[in-house]
């Protein structure tokens, strides 16, 4: 499956979220941020969870919408949504098919041996449907606030 690249429209998803079916088309109000982690409570998924969190009010006046997506099933995305008082939607892509969309489901190296999982990933898509900026292989610190950033640059 080819990946979506900056400047080019991303085609229509769906994706079954802790709130329902998302679907995305190509027209929305506002932007979309998705961002791609590894697993619920991680330590590093849940402070990057928690950081989008903190700072959704300020995403949601810039018109933006997030979506986190892992592999996780549903019932552990409510448990950690829950958890961590996530006021957005976790989305569940357990065969990855939206990850490769993005080009997010990479083969890591993890103490030596390689394994396909999420790279960590985040996407930002505006009102047209056209992704306009991307961030790969992310550390978390600050990740959120530079996202925002962009956010409200659209």
């Amino acid at each position: 499956m080819p990946t979506v690249e900056v400047g080019s429209k991303v085609p229509g998803f769906a994706v079954e979220t802790t709130g329902g079916s998302f679907r995305f088309g190509a027209r929305r109000e506002g932007s979309l941020v998705v961002y791609f982690y590894p697993r619920d409570n991680t330590p590093g998924c849940t402070t990057e969870g928690s950081d989008f969190r903190d700072l959704a009010p300020q995403f949601r006046r810039a018109q933006a919408t997030i979506l986190g997506v892992s592999t996780d099933s549903l019932e552990s995305h409510r448990r950690f949504r829950d958890k961590l008082k996530l006021p957005f939607e976790l989305g569940s892509d357990p065969d990855h098919e939206l990850a490769s969309l993005f080009g997010a489901w990479k083969q890591k190296n993890m103490y030596g041996r390689k394994m396909m999982g999420i790279e960590r990933s985040t996407f930002l898509i505006d009102s047209k449907g056209v992704l306009r900026r991307e961030w790969r292989k992310v550390r978390v610190a600050g990740h959120a606030a530079e996202v925002l950033a962009a956010a409200r640059a659209l």
